[in-house]
C-alpha cells in the first residue's frame, strides 16, 4: 500500500472533528495563518466583520478539503 493510499485511508477513518483539525491545519494552513494574523491585527479593536473576508477564504478552504457543503 503506498503512502498516499495509507495517508487517505486514515484520514478517512477518523471522526469528523479530527479530519476538520488535520484539514484545517495541514490543507488551509496558508488561509489559517492569513486568518490569524489579520485577528491579531485587529483583536484590540474587535469589530463586526473586521477579518470577514480571511475567514471566507478559510472556510471555503476548509470545506472543500473536507469534501462536504455545510
Amino acid at each position: 500500500m503506498s503512502s498516499t493510499v495509507a495517508a487517505k485511508t486514515a484520514a478517512e477513518s477518523l471522526t469528523p472533528l479530527r479530519r476538520l483539525a488535520l484539514h484545517s491545519t495541514a490543507t488551509c494552513a496558508k488561509e489559517a495563518t492569513m486568518y490569524g494574523d489579520c485577528i491579531l491585527k485587529v483583536y484590540k479593536d474587535v469589530r463586526k466583520d473586521a477579518c470577514k473576508e480571511e475567514f471566507l477564504r478559510f472556510g471555503s478552504c476548509v470545506r472543500q478539503a473536507m469534501k462536504k457543503k455545510w
